[in-house]
């Protein structure tokens, strides 16, 4: 029997989202004995059935949500998109969330999906992932969920969530490697010209691409170079400030409207892609590592990468390095 696959979606739903995983799970047949096919069936669900927009504009036939015990042996995929907000307000995915996804096999979300998978309570005390935009809201909105702001996608338990919109085809492949193997799932990623494990791999966030959206004349731009020279030091909020010759009030200010971030974040966003890219390089001790990257020793080093990746250093090398 084919494994049941619902994506649930909803009115101004990111069309990726959904349509990506898609591709991915009918990807696997083409990998497969005839006798093992088709490996996935595909149905999209949402609230009120029928044919649903997404924010493009193109829409998809759904059928209704089904009852909670229909879902039993299922892998239960949550959509994001703009319509997400509307949806919290209306709170009847939740409602169906909360009780239904507790019966299926698997439940995820991709995006901000996560803000409803989240708003059923199936993820107190569990840790989760959602856009790089949304996390800090994600997390105070739901203090009683533990968001990882780097990683691409996370599982805690039987309940997965990714990154911002191509991360759910990240999550989907790994999904096809739980169920089929890795060669199967290598095959479907080659078909779809995507890497079976992106390099950087849990970092959906990256410090380059923060350093872009800074003007290139900004106060960043010069406090980027000089963090950047010299990780190594002890920096801290007044030592930045004073570095820019102003006060840490204003550091503060300058940094949250040209990148987003506060300073302390971006100092430990700098670190993490900097130990990040030394482990994939595989040649540097984790001493070594913590040492260049500005964490000092391997245990400050571990915390950080537990926090925001939910891998340690270790791991992270071993599943990630050239």
């Amino acid at each position: 029997m084919p494994h049941r696959v619902l994506l649930l979606v909803f009115p101004e739903f990111q069309l990726l989202d959904a349509t990506g995983p898609a591709d991915v799970f009918a990807a696997v047949d083409e990998h497969l004995p005839v006798e093992r096919r088709p490996a996935y069936r595909l149905e999209a669900i949402s609230p009120q059935g029928g044919l649903v927009a997404s924010s493009s504009g193109l829409s998809i036939e759904t059928q209704p949500l089904p009852e909670p015990q229909e879902v039993t042996d299922s892998t239960l995929l949550v959509a994001g998109g703009y319509g997400v907000q509307r949806a919290l307000q209306q709170g009847h995915v939740a409602r169906w969330l909360m009780r239904a996804g507790s019966q299926a096999t698997r439940c995820a979300s991709v995006c901000t999906g996560a803000f409803l998978l989240a708003q059923s309570g199936l993820m107190t005390g569990r840790k989760m992932v959602t856009h790089w935009r949304y996390a800090e809201l994600l997390q105070r909105l739901y203090p009683d969920v533990e968001v990882l702001h780097d990683s691409l996608f996370v599982h805690d338990g039987a309940i997965y969530s990714s990154a911002g919109v191509t991360a759910g085809m990240d999550l989907c492949l790994s999904l096809v490697e739980e169920d089929h193997g890795r060669d199967v799932s290598l095959q479907v990623a080659k078909g779809l010209v995507m890497y079976l494990r992106r390099p950087g791999g849990q970092r959906q966030f990256s410090a380059e691409l923060l350093a872009q959206q800074a003007p290139a004349d900004g106060v960043m731009q010069r406090l980027l170079t000089e963090l950047r020279k010299s990780l190594a030091t002890p920096w801290d909020v007044e030592s930045m400030a004073a570095c820019m010759s102003m006060s840490p009030r204003t550091l503060h200010r300058h940094c949250l409207a040209e990148l987003g971030v506060t300073p302390a974040r971006l100092l430990l966003h700098l670190r993490l892609e900097c130990a990040c890219q030394l482990l994939e390089a595989g040649q540097a001790s984790l001493k070594r590592v913590a040492q260049s990257s500005g964490f000092g020793n391997e245990y400050n080093l571990r915390q950080a990468f537990s926090r925001a990746l939910g891998a340690t250093p270790g791991e992270y090398r071993q599943r990630f390095c050239r």
